[in-house]
């Protein structure tokens, strides 16, 4: 059983930076990492994922602005969000899984609000 928790989420105006954090218990080697977000009366989107060989691959909308990353000892994945604009207002959440489809673990979710 592989359990995720993310943190890290906040409010911040527009223009300033936060770095979600994804840790992760249990057995994960192998595993694609990925963050969601769900901004309210909207689907939940896809932001980044970076798979077990170290491929990354971003939304254009957070192209440039945003870098995902894994340090492996600690099994814990980052999201590294800058230059935040409001309409990157949503519930981020991390999640994990051999492929990232309906067994695919989830993370709690954290806000992250950018005023402007």
């Amino acid at each position: 059983e592989v359990e995720l928790v993310d943190f890290g989420g906040g409010w911040v105006q527009a223009g300033e930076s936060l770095r979600l954090s994804c840790s992760a218990s249990g057995f994960t080697r192998g595993y694609e990492f990925a963050w969601f977000r769900q901004a309210p009366g909207k689907e939940r989107e896809g932001v980044s994922c970076i798979k077990s060989d170290g491929d990354v691959q971003y939304a254009d909308s957070v192209w440039g602005r945003f870098v995902i990353s894994k340090d492996s000892a600690k099994n814990t994945v980052y999201l590294q969000m800058n230059n935040l604009k409001p309409e990157d207002t949503a519930v981020y959440y991390c999640a994990a899984g051999l492929v990232l489809g309906p067994g695919a673990y989830w993370g709690q979710g954290t806000q992250v609000t950018v005023s402007s």
